[in-house]
């Protein structure tokens, strides 16, 4: 499990709300304002290209794990990786959402990377990072999967090891987080570039 979460998160991991920040703080964003492509998809493409060059490494760390762990090999099958492909990503796409919607209070403050380190302590205990969800006390399980935090980690993760687990109803309801998250996005997005009247390099 730990190591599927490792490829997870490595995969998943977003920092969107710290670029937008400081290109907010240069200047560089009323630029960006102006041209035909949303700001965001920089980001975005950003995002994809330095996970495509994390890949070799993590395959090395993954075969190196393996080497010291030969016990611990296992060989998920074909349709284990593509639900597992499109979990994570879908994991990164929702953490991505999140972190911009943040990312967009630059619009009214200097600091909303500090909004985000708060919602990064919930994120690091609630995601399965730390340790599955499955391990969780009841009183806590009973409400955690009212939140995205699971399935930023967890269910890719358990998707990946093979675990016992309903894919089919956890891609939907990812899927129903990034609905929301972007409705959520454009309006703040809207709302915020109303208000932004700096200038640009």
């Amino acid at each position: 499990y730990f190591l599927s979460a490792f490829f997870v998160r490595q995969f998943s991991v977003v920092w969107v709300v710290f670029t937008f920040e400081e290109d907010a703080l240069l200047g560089k964003v009323s630029p960006y304002l102006i041209q035909p492509l949303h700001p965001f998809i920089r980001y975005f493409a950003q995002h994809i290209a330095e996970q495509i060059t994390r890949f070799p490494f993590a395959l090395i760390i993954a075969v190196i794990f393996f080497i010291f762990n030969p016990q611990s090999m296992w060989t998920p099958s074909l349709l284990t990786i593509i639900f597992s492909l499109i979990s994570t990503f879908f994991s990164f796409l929702i953490q991505f959402l999140m972190q911009s919607i943040i990312a967009t209070f630059c619009f009214w403050t200097e600091k909303a990377s500090s909004i985000e380190k708060l919602l990064f302590i919930p994120t690091l205990f609630l995601s399965g990072l730390l340790a599955p969800v499955s391990s969780f006390p009841y009183y806590i399980k009973s409400w955690i999967f009212l939140t995205p935090f699971p399935y930023l980690i967890d269910f890719p993760a358990r998707i990946l090891s093979g675990n016992q687990v309903n894919i089919i109803e956890g891609i939907l309801i990812q899927f129903l987080w990034i609905i929301l998250f972007f409705s959520i996005f454009r309006k703040v997005w809207k709302s915020g570039t109303k208000k932004f009247t700096a200038m640009g390099l």
